[in-house]
């Protein structure tokens, strides 16, 4: 992991105690709610509807355990004793008092870590995929490139005050686990002929009010030239975004108006000015940054510790249930990476308790070299368990309740914490995942559904990702009611696909009920092998339309 130079401590430490001065004079009465406004959301502080909000980020989703430790923490002394987890991988504090935040934001600074640029019209967190580093289908491991633009991102006196906010997504594998293209700009890393990384460039993705696929601006960028070609990128947004309307202010509303090959142009234009100028990448450079991500001492196994892993797999059904569907392949032989779920009946996706943030960096250090990983389904993982300890860890996460044997099925699902919080929302997402969860509790009726993303979000800022869900929910306000409107077809990855919509929506408690008709058409209309979006993809809209309105 990335360890803090004397730079990134110190500014941390200076944005610490600027923002305690400016909390100080807020609450004398010296800063008006107006002039304090832009000062706290850059720091992360949100106020929601019933309490303020912290928002902390976890720059491409990897944690130390003394890291976890601390967040713990701080749910622990000034929260509620939880906190949860988003889709962006920061981690979310609901309930703290306003007064304490400076304090929070010091302990965040002991253990390298702030809440900067996680809210405001700024460049945000960077996200990459959960299994950087270690997985089996990687061309380039994306950490080193991501903290670059972490440092590039971070206090960029050019992009304070962005026409909203922007959103960069990095993989460098065969198959996208980042979700690059529904991302204001995402970056597919790859290496050419000779070896050398290159970079993909899209822009104008994301999803919100107005959903949309991005659109590739550069096919082979040379690493080189990755923070200067960012540069201009974002620097044309930043001239011609449009500010007179935050609803149509996003990048994806720029690359749309003018058309992808007006938009390069006008980035090659704005590239010619930074091209191999003070921010063009080097090799030290680059090099200096991989050390940060070394692998760690693994041991090595030997091929009857593989095998004896195996033979336990066959012998023991719960095993080979979590096996099969939260442990994931490694480029090291005898070793896999395994998520913990965050999803079971009666907890709301994406929380976990101080309690369980301690006992999760005490499994870290014991089965996987002290790092934990975020991802933006809202799970975590560990990513380097030897298969000899498989076992060990699999009884240990049961006690704890994360080990349900369900990642990547229909009770995997993704919700934003919605109108039990957030002032933004619509309606309430949480209970809507409950009574889903309650419904469709039977796990070998998930199996048999095989691979499926049901997202829920509580408005349309869409962060729940509703639209590229297979199953996707969104609540709506009609007339002070809450209403749920149901989505169908969306997808992330390397063949993403928005959500077409059902029809009219529908009241909270019939949304079971809707979903249990969409999935008997499923199941009564898919070939052998195939999955919910294939089936979608051959049948179309129509018979899932027929059945649920009949």
């Amino acid at each position: 992991m990335y360890r803090y130079d004397t730079h990134d401590q110190t500014l941390v430490n200076e944005r610490v105690a600027q923002f305690r001065d400016q909390m100080n004079r807020y609450l004398a009465g010296r800063l008006s709610e107006e002039e304090f406004l832009p000062l706290r959301v850059q720091n992360g502080l949100y106020v929601q509807r019933y309490a303020p909000m912290l928002r902390i980020a976890i720059p491409y989703g990897m944690l130390a355990s003394y890291q976890l430790r601390k967040l713990g923490d701080l749910a622990r002394d000034y929260d509620r004793g939880y906190g949860h987890f988003t889709t962006r991988t920061n981690l979310q504090l609901n309930w703290p008092k306003l007064e304490t935040v400076p304090d929070m934001l010091a302990e965040l600074a002991s253990v390298q870590m702030h809440a900067i640029q996680t809210s405001g019209n700024d460049i945000r967190n960077t996200s990459t995929d959960q299994f950087a580093g270690i997985a089996e289908d990687e061309e380039v491991d994306p950490r080193p490139w991501c903290e670059l633009i972490r440092q590039w991102s971070t206090f960029h006196p050019e992009f304070t005050y962005l026409p909203r906010k922007f959103k960069i997504a990095v993989t460098g594998a065969a198959e996208d686990r980042a979700a690059i293209q529904v991302h204001d700009v995402g970056l597919r890393l790859w290496r050419d002929e000779h070896g050398e990384v290159r970079v993909r460039v899209l822009a104008g993705g994301g999803l919100g009010r107005t959903p949309m696929i991005g659109e590739v601006v550069r096919d082979d960028l040379p690493w080189q030239h990755l923070l200067t070609y960012l540069e201009a990128l974002v620097r044309v947004y930043n001239q011609f975004g449009r500010r007179d309307n935050k609803f149509k202010a996003r990048i994806k509303i720029l690359v749309k108006a003018l058309g992808i090959e007006e938009f390069r142009r006008r980035v090659d234009a704005e590239w010619a000015h930074l091209k191999d100028g003070p921010q063009t990448l080097t090799r030290e450079a680059v090099d200096a940054m991989h050390k940060h991500f070394v692998d760690p001492e693994r041991r090595v196994l030997s091929e009857e510790a593989i095998a004896d892993f195996e033979r336990l797999r066959g012998e023991n059904r719960a095993f080979a249930r979590f096996v099969t569907n939260n442990v994931h392949g490694h480029k090291t032989p005898g070793y896999k990476a395994v998520t913990l779920s965050l999803k079971r009946s009666g907890h709301s996706p994406g929380d976990l308790t101080w309690e369980q943030m301690h006992q999760v960096a005490d499994l870290a250090d014991e089965f996987s070299h002290g790092e934990i990983r975020v991802t933006h389904e809202q799970n975590l993982v560990l990513a380097d368990v030897a298969v000899d300890r498989l076992e060990a860890l699999w009884q240990r996460l049961d006690e704890l309740g994360l080990a349900n044997p369900t990642v990547g099925t229909l009770a995997d699902l993704i919700c934003c914490p919605g109108g039990d919080y957030c002032g933004l929302a619509n309606a309430k997402s949480i209970p809507v995942a409950h009574a889903i969860q309650e419904r469709f509790d039977d796990i070998d009726y998930l199996y048999d559904l095989g691979p499926l993303d049901l997202n829920i979000s509580g408005c349309m800022n869409a962060c729940g990702h509703h639209h590229v869900g297979h199953i996707g929910i969104l609540g709506v306000d009609k007339k002070g009611e809450e209403w749920y409107q149901v989505s169908l077809g969306g997808a992330q990855g390397n063949d993403s696909s928005l959500g077409k919509i059902l029809g009219p929506s529908f009241a909270r408690e019939s949304v079971p009920e809707v979903i249990d008709k969409v999935l008997q058409v499923y199941v009564g209309e898919r070939a052998e092998g195939e999955t919910f979006i294939e089936t979608y993809r051959r049948i179309g809209l129509k018979p899932f339309k027929e059945r649920v309105y009949a």
